[in-house]
């Protein structure tokens, strides 16, 4: 009879443990706007490796294959961080880039010479952009630390990128689209497909373009659009 009570009681003892941490548990869930950031970034970083992996293999500048492989590396570093961070909040992260970013995928594998080069500049340009407004969107609206850590590590080698990506376009004559403060894409936009920044589910499929776009909670952004560098 002993032993039954001291059983009930240390089942008594492990329910009432149990009880706060899975409290604490569901109130240490990200929010929808962290949840969609680390979805969204994760999907670009898939994008980046693949597009990196076609600039090397198939671009005819040394410049695409040596950016391709920049932005191969540096955004195969950033998913680990995005991986690690989504495990540790219990983030579920999809397998493979937006049906966007699979069409402009698609569209380098059938192109070839100067048309890829110009395609792949063209794509990453806009997909950057997009990249960039979501990760400030992320700094500026998220509540979960980790993930807001991410973006801001993020934001400087993704504006790196870009401005690397207008030096080349200068040199090779592709024209740089014109960027302004109108909205793009980002995690937990409404009425769209897909939250990932660099494609919207709408009218144009990016990287390779940008569109008006819903913000994370309704209304439009304001945020500003990296300014192009100057060369």
């Amino acid at each position: 009879m002993l032993g039954i009570k001291r059983l009930g009681l240390l089942a008594a003892l492990v329910l009432v443990g149990v009880a706060p941490a899975a409290a604490a548990q569901a109130a240490a869930q990200p929010s929808t706007q962290d949840t969609q950031y680390l979805q969204a970034v994760h999907q670009v970083n898939l994008f980046e490796i693949t597009a990196g992996d076609l600039a090397q293999q198939k671009g005819k500048d040394q410049g695409v294959k040596d950016l391709g492989a920049m932005l191969k590396t540096d955004h195969t570093q950033l998913d680990q961080t995005v991986q690690q961070t989504a495990s540790q909040l219990g983030v579920e992260l999809p397998n493979e880039p937006s049906a966007d970013q699979q069409a402009v995928i698609d569209k380098l594998n059938n192109a070839s010479g100067a048309e890829f080069d110009r395609l792949w500049v063209t794509s990453e340009l806009a997909g950057h952009v997009q990249a960039i407004q979501a990760t400030q969107t992320e700094i500026s609206q998220g509540s979960e630390p980790s993930v807001v850590q991410l973006a801001q590590t993020a934001l400087p080698t993704l504006q790196t990128h870009y401005d690397e990506l207008v030096a080349l376009a200068n040199k090779l004559g592709i024209p740089v689209p014109q960027t302004s403060a109108s909205g793009t894409p980002s995690p937990g936009g409404t009425g769209t497909e897909s939250p990932a920044p660099g494609g919207t589910g709408t009218e144009s499929p990016a990287p390779g373009g940008t569109t008006e776009s819903p913000e994370p909670g309704g209304g439009t952004t304001t945020t500003e659009v990296p300014a192009p560098s100057e060369s």
